[in-house]
């Protein structure tokens, strides 16, 4: 447990003081609060119109920028693969994982630190422009959120949360795989562009069991319509997310979205896994 705790202080504090990470918070934070804030007077018309204005925040587009959950889904991907593609095999190129092994830290202490510490990065980013937006959202409409509001946003939280550390496994599995660090960076936008691809351009998966299985395995559509169903309680799932005149109730919404939710921790668990095992096997030499 002391090494584990140990490799984590470690990481955490590289992911906070390395500026590679500085600059991308500070663009997704810009990009978030802008998609807020840089059309106010079209978001505080729109939101007057519904029962649930709080939660419009989140998902009403204004005529400069798309909804903020979009940012959300697309770019905290990118934040996950930044966090993990060089997780080990830039150490392992440097020579510094070997000396490290030879420290009274056992392999599982590592692996499972530096996925510790980019899920809790994660958690923190997400959090903090949440919160901002939701203090620049009072400041704007002057109506605090309902229970029911505030519940659905901690929910969004948590789901997002989760869905960033799968990119986050995802990205550490390639850095394990791959032994050159631009490999495993190219594998892992690769397949982020190919889950956008599904998304954007769902000309092949719109019926049959080939969409249900892409549906089913595609981050990206799963993410989309968990917070959809979460944050806008008229939204109902068949097939496809649509809307309706009636809001749903929380209980009915999560039970519309725990499929989705349990395949994204299942996605999770397996490349963490797969990860978990591949190191724990691979030799590892000194140099």
């Amino acid at each position: 447990m002391a090494a584990l705790l140990t490799v984590f202080r470690k990481e955490l504090a590289d992911h906070f003081t390395s500026w590679r990470f500085i600059i991308l918070f500070a663009i997704v934070l810009a990009v978030g609060v802008f998609a807020i804030y840089f059309d106010a007077q079209y978001i505080r018309q729109s939101v007057t119109e519904s029962r649930f204005v709080f939660l419009q925040l989140y998902t009403t587009s204004g005529q400069a920028l798309p909804l903020f959950i979009f940012f959300i889904a697309f770019f905290m991907p990118i934040v996950g693969i930044t966090l993990g593609f060089d997780a080990i095999n830039s150490e392992r190129n440097r020579g510094t994982l070997s000396r490290l092994l030879s420290q009274p830290i056992f392999r599982d202490a590592v692996i499972n630190g530096k996925f510790l510490a980019g899920a809790v990065t994660i958690a923190i980013m997400l959090t903090s422009i949440i919160l901002l937006v939701a203090g620049l959202g009072l400041r704007m409409i002057g109506v605090p959120p309902s229970s029911e509001e505030a519940i659905r946003l901690f929910s969004f939280l948590i789901m997002s949360i989760i869905y960033g550390t799968f990119w986050l496994s995802l990205s550490i599995l390639f850095s394990i795989l791959f032994y050159r660090v631009a490999t495993s960076a190219l594998a892992s936008i690769a397949l982020w562009m190919l889950f956008i691809a599904m998304f954007v351009f769902p000309f092949f998966t719109q019926t049959g069991r080939l969409g249900l299985t892409v549906m089913l395995i595609s981050p990206i559509t799963l993410f989309w319509q968990i917070v959809t169903i979460t944050l806008i309680p008229t939204a109902r799932l068949l097939g496809q997310v649509i809307q309706t005149p009636s809001p749903l109730a929380l209980g009915q919404s999560m039970l519309l979205v725990w499929p989705h939710l349990v395949s994204i921790i299942a996605l999770t668990v397996v490349c963490f896994a797969i990860s978990y095992i591949k190191f724990m096997r691979e030799e590892i030499r000194s140099t």
